[in-house]
């Protein structure tokens, strides 16, 4: 996902061009690649390059209740900013950013956008992924996966420890 914008960084403050993004990606560390598409403005700034892209990219993750794979449609949406590293007019090396954690254009004046898709990807992914909001899971005892069916285990008696608290529910609390 890498983009020339020598053009760009020769225009005045504030010019911007617009670019379809369509590109396969490996964004959530799983190993596989996934199709990432949508739309970026880059604008020049005084310093730097300004991108704000609104990407999507359909995703497979694992159920944290049931382990099954499902897709997931992940809205990717940020602001970075590209600082070059070399002037465009001289060639001269440019001191480095202040922020070591800062994008920037490499030496032929290409920003690449796959880093950050990455990072946001990651923010994008929910915590807990669920296949459903329902999801009945696996059964503790067979591991079978109860939204196919139930199984044939019996329902474990409670531990004794335990039995003082079944109480509290019959309880009426009013203060």
């Amino acid at each position: 996902m890498q983009i020339n914008v020598s053009l760009l960084l020769q225009e005045p403050i504030g010019s911007t061009r617009d670019y379809e993004i369509n590109a396969d990606a490996e964004i959530i560390g799983d190993g596989n690649t996934y199709n990432v598409r949508g739309a970026c403005r880059l604008m020049k700034t005084q310093r730097s390059v300004l991108a704000k892209c609104s990407l999507d990219a359909d995703v497979e993750l694992i159920c944290v209740r049931c382990l099954g794979r499902f897709h997931h449609p992940l809205k990717i949406r940020f602001e970075e900013e590209y600082v070059p590293t070399v002037d465009i007019l001289n060639g001269a090396n440019l001191p480095p950013p202040e922020d070591p954690g800062s994008f920037t254009i490499d030496e032929r004046h290409n920003i690449d956008l796959s880093e950050a898709v990455r990072q946001y990807a990651l923010l994008a992914v929910p915590m807990k992924a669920l296949c459903k909001v329902d999801c009945a899971g696996l059964c503790p005892r067979c591991g079978k996966n109860l939204n196919k069916g139930k199984c044939d285990c019996t329902p474990d008696d409670a531990d004794p420890r335990w039995s003082k608290l079944a109480g509290l529910n019959r309880l009426n609390l009013r203060s």
